[in-house]
């Protein structure tokens, strides 16, 4: 895949959510969620975005200028309603309103009803991190995943993110979807008309696969068995029951329900680390316990003993010199949203491909 500025492809995404009616403000947090995705090496949860929820925007299924309303208050818990505007957006406005909660209360939390899929959890828990707090975060998704002994979709891929802030420089950044493989890989595999490993997904009649259109059409395989499944379903009840969003195969599918509103929850836990211990405390002891654990017995092969998040950092500063990796499919796709438009595609290759 050929290599592009970060900086100037997110001016160009943001341009483009401008031009389909998102505020300039938006569109800059929307942008900023899909880089930082493709920074980190999440390019499933990147810019390859973009174009499905502009053309669900033009086909009125996500309100570009939705309201973010808070419909229950206690003092440190909002129930709120994104108004089936962009999940990014409203998620981070979200955040926004508990974290002077949290810094007063130690602890606020938030559910979100009537969102849409809205990009990588570590994203937000990156950002409560970088404020010496720490953010439990959940999603409900479209459904993809079966529950226990089923072979048609009910869960989506619920993932559940926390990060914690270090002294090393990066977060512990513990982000997993309680499928086997987030669904974004499967369809990343499709537009590319590669197969997926085995063990991934069944078929719609619930026999293994590894074609990708089948695996789409048919369910992606919980992480672990029925544990997976479990915490599946834990994370569709903070997410999903306990918003008021819609409920496992209620939620609509962001790519095959081109009628209808997606209606995803989303449930929020934030802590001021301040409130339990000193924060500098907190990173010096975190620090301590990364050390202890590099300095483990490694198994044969292993050079090195990385924890969750460091890989990802790195991947990170190599993306940000040396530019993301952009899909030919997603090019082709911001090209032609920048010829509707009238933008031009003000980005330029930086390996020379």
């Amino acid at each position: 895949m050929a290599r592009y500025s970060a900086d100037e492809v997110k001016q160009l995404a943001a341009d483009i959510a401008v031009a389909a009616g998102v505020a300039r403000s938006d569109a800059e947090i929307l942008a900023g969620a899909l880089i930082d995705a493709d920074l980190h090496g999440v390019s499933t949860h990147g810019v390859s975005r973009l174009n499905i929820y502009i053309r669900r925007i033009q086909k009125k299924l996500i309100d570009p200028t939705a309201d973010l309303v808070v419909n229950r208050r206690r003092p440190a818990v909002l129930e709120v309603d994104a108004n089936n505007g962009l999940g990014q957006v409203q998620a981070v406005k979200t955040l926004r309103l508990l974290e002077p909660l949290a810094r007063e209360y130690g602890v606020a939390a938030a559910t979100i009803r009537r969102s849409q899929h809205f990009g990588a959890l570590s994203f937000y828990c990156n950002w409560a991190a970088a404020r010496d707090m720490i953010l439990l975060a959940m999603t409900s998704c479209e459904p993809a995943l079966s529950p226990e002994g089923a072979c048609e979709g009910f869960f989506g891929t619920n993932p559940i993110a926390a990060s914690f802030p270090t002294g090393k420089g990066f977060p512990i950044k513990v982000d997993l979807a309680t499928s086997i493989v987030a669904r974004g890989n499967i369809i990343a595999a499709h537009k590319a008309g590669r197969p997926i490993p085995e063990g991934w997904a069944l078929d719609p009649d619930g026999n293994p696969t590894t074609d990708a259109a089948a695996a789409l059409a048919g369910t992606v395989l919980a992480m672990a068995g029925h544990k997976g499944a479990a915490l599946a379903l834990m994370v569709e009840m903070f997410s999903s029951v306990l918003s008021g969003a819609a409920i496992g195969n209620e939620i609509g599918s962001m790519y095959k329900h081109m009628d209808r509103e997606q209606n995803v929850g989303h449930f929020f836990c934030l802590m001021d680390i301040a409130a339990f211990i000193d924060p500098a405390v907190f990173r010096q002891r975190t620090d301590r316990m990364i050390d202890r654990i590099k300095a483990c017995r490694r198994r044969p092969g292993v050079e090195e003993i990385l924890v969750p998040g460091e890989r990802s950092h790195r991947k990170a500063l190599e993306n940000r010199t040396k530019g993301i990796p952009i899909g030919d499919e997603t090019v082709a796709e911001l090209k032609l949203l920048c010829q509707e438009f009238g933008i031009p595609f003000a980005v330029q290759t930086l390996d020379g491909v």
